[in-house]
């Protein structure tokens, strides 16, 4: 008895307090505009940031931003930071390499990684331009789109990257857990490794 009127005596204080604690919580409401700022991912249904660049605006950007990591044409340096050109044709080898030409299948996600995640020391820091010119140099250096190319919200979704049909289906594929890796090699053209 004495128990159940401990236990009551409490629920009672948590039932009565709990709206004057609401009404004193430390913090403000969150904004439209809070929201806004944080929903950065680009998808099949968002629209793309308004904005534009081309191959030469974006090498300049590039040299300063990305190089130091990446490498003055984009071939990776030390081991630790991977390499941005070149590879093309070696996914289906012992050694891939696996860049934004011969790897990356929609140019929208070079788009939205670059976006959210570089340069490393200072992701999310580039204006929609320089993110602009600096994919559009990415692709210019990996022969995907010509120097004089204009990159922009609308231009994106013209490009055809150069792996586009390099991903699959599983379910179109017929392809499960216990297909065997060398069919799968086979049918598929490409390097499994263990």
């Amino acid at each position: 008895m004495y128990s159940y009127n401990i236990c009551a005596f409490f629920i009672a204080i948590f039932i009565f307090s709990e709206p004057c604690l609401a009404a004193q919580c430390p913090g403000t409401s969150i904004s439209e505009n809070d929201i806004s700022r944080w929903n950065i991912d680009i998808s099949k249904n968002s629209p793309l940031p308004s904005g534009s660049g081309t191959p030469l605006m974006g090498k300049k950007i590039y040299l300063e931003k990305c190089a130091a990591c990446h490498g003055e044409t984009g071939e990776g340096m030390m081991g630790i930071y991977p390499a941005l050109s070149g590879g093309i044709g070696s996914l289906a080898t012992t050694t891939p390499l696996r860049t934004v030409g011969s790897f990356w299948p929609y140019p929208e996600s070079v788009l939205d990684y670059v976006r959210r995640a570089m340069p490393l020391n200072a992701p999310q820091s580039l204006n929609t331009d320089d993110l602009y010119s600096v994919v559009s140099y990415l692709f210019y250096m990996n022969h995907i789109i010509p120097q004089e190319f204009s990159l922009n919200e609308k231009t994106i979704h013209s490009i055809k990257m150069p792996n586009k049909d390099g991903f699959i289906n599983e379910k179109e594929e017929n392809i499960n857990k216990n297909t065997p890796r060398d069919e799968l090699r086979s049918r598929l053209g490409i390097c499994l490794h263990p």
